[in-house]
């Protein structure tokens, strides 16, 4: 599965531990770690920390919506949180506090509630905090110990790991979101909607497996609405546009929920990212400090990549910038490629236009006419994840670790060079 997604590569080269994710959402737990708001007795923004079990925040989101009767669109978020796993992150509602109080979910706390007159932003927070258990080791409690250890002490070196985008960014049970990104972006959108709402997986249930095999064979909308499990409630939303507006496709995608159509792109996007880094691990060409042709992102005050503020490497300012990114000022990057691309040059350069060569993508293909809010100019992201805090317990057959991540990094990417694993369950 990660091959497919571009995760070609490991940094380190030590044997793994193996072992399972996830064993029970208990042992994989999240707690957001939000930019302060500002908070005011009279704002207009009710603004709570809430902890959930076994909700992955989009469907979490339009759950709340219904049971408050508001529109999903007065509900934000920082973050996107897994499904498997039990998170703790802030959600703000446009709505006064006391409409919270009728709130009553299944698996799902409102911890503290506070009012405020900012809105809170996707990207609004400074990191995440892990506590993770690693179940069903497959080597001994002593060799568990050894290579925990050594490859800890290897990525506490280099001063992180690949910043890969994860197998969530994907879809863990069914990894199609790049696909659709990808229709979409050509201007396909009735295979981008046939690949959501179609395209089976044998990871599904066997009723979730049938019913897109239907609506594949047959493209009869209605009788897929009909038949569709309740549970697919964003299939549904798309189903249902097709049934009142035949053949409008884009107008389809655009049921959803805005981050959502906006996730396809960027898992497209992502999906090169990965290629171009994994291409940059396979040459042996460092995370950790910059070559001829890098571009570095400085440094916010909060210690976070400025990706505002692209540096290009040259062979006049290679010294400071080396300085920057080992002092932890700067970070090396791949490119986020969009309608406004900064490649990098040098041998990074050549990487990156290589891969979006070789799949076949173009800078114009970013810019969507039809869903003109999804498209995207391009960015850079860092390609070493730092990692914060790290600390470890070997048990009998499973490890506990802690550590703080930046937002956007993925635990599992940092996982997966522990467990070395031949499946892991994301």
């Amino acid at each position: 599965m990660e091959e497919a997604l571009g995760i070609e590569a490991f940094l380190t080269h030590l044997p793994g531990i193996g072992g399972k994710l996830r064993i029970r959402p208990e042992d994989f737990v999240v707690e957001e770690i939000p930019i302060p708001l500002p908070v005011s007795d009279d704002g207009r923004y009710a603004t709570a920390r809430v902890r959930a079990r076994n909700w992955e925040t989009n469907r979490l989101v339009r759950h709340l919506a219904r049971t408050l009767r508001i529109s999903r669109k007065r509900i934000r978020f920082a973050g996107t949180k897994d499904k498997r796993a039990v998170t703790t992150q802030l959600v703000q509602f446009d709505c006064p506090p006391e409409t919270l109080e009728r709130l009553n979910v299944k698996d799902v706390e409102i911890l503290d509630v506070f009012r405020t007159d900012k809105r809170l932003e996707l990207g609004d927070l400074l990191g995440n905090r892990f506590r993770i258990e690693i179940g069903d080791i497959g080597v001994s409690r002593s060799d568990t110990l050894e290579r925990v250890s050594r490859i800890a002490d290897s990525i506490m070196e280099i001063g992180g790991f690949p910043n890969f985008f994860g197998v969530q960014r994907f879809g863990a049970v069914r990894p199609v979101t790049h696909i659709i990104g990808k229709k979409i972006c050509q201007g396909d959108f009735e295979g981008a909607v046939m690949s959501y709402v179609g395209n089976p997986f044998p990871t599904e249930a066997e009723d979730v497996q049938a019913a897109r095999r239907s609506v594949d064979s047959s493209r009869d909308f209605p009788e897929a609405l009909r038949t569709f499990p309740r549970h697919l409630s964003f299939e549904r939303a798309i189903l249902n546009h097709l049934v009142n507006n035949p053949d409008d496709f884009a107008g389809s995608i655009q049921s959803l929920p805005l981050n959502l159509q906006m996730m396809f792109v960027h898992a497209y996007q992502s999906y090169l990212f990965n290629k171009m880094l994994s291409e940059r691990l396979n040459r042996g060409l460092p995370l950790n400090e910059p070559v001829v042709g890098d571009v570095i992102l400085p440094a916010t005050q909060d210690g976070l990549p400025d990706r505002r503020k692209p540096i290009l490497v040259d062979e006049e300012n290679i010294a400071k910038a080396t300085r920057r990114v080992r002092d932890g000022k700067g970070f090396v990057s791949g490119l986020i490629i969009g309608a406004e691309p900064r490649f990098a040059s040098g041998e990074m350069g050549e990487i990156e236009r290589s891969v979006v060569e070789t799949e076949g993508a173009e800078p114009q293909d970013f810019l969507i006419p039809k869903i003109p809010r999804i498209s995207s100019k391009g960015s850079r992201r860092e390609i070493l994840g730092p990692l914060k805090d790290f600390e470890f317990q070997v048990m009998d057959e499973s490890v506990r670790m802690s550590f703080g991540l930046i937002p956007g990094s993925y635990a599992t990417c940092l996982l997966r060079e522990f467990m070395k694993a031949d499946v892991m369950d994301y």
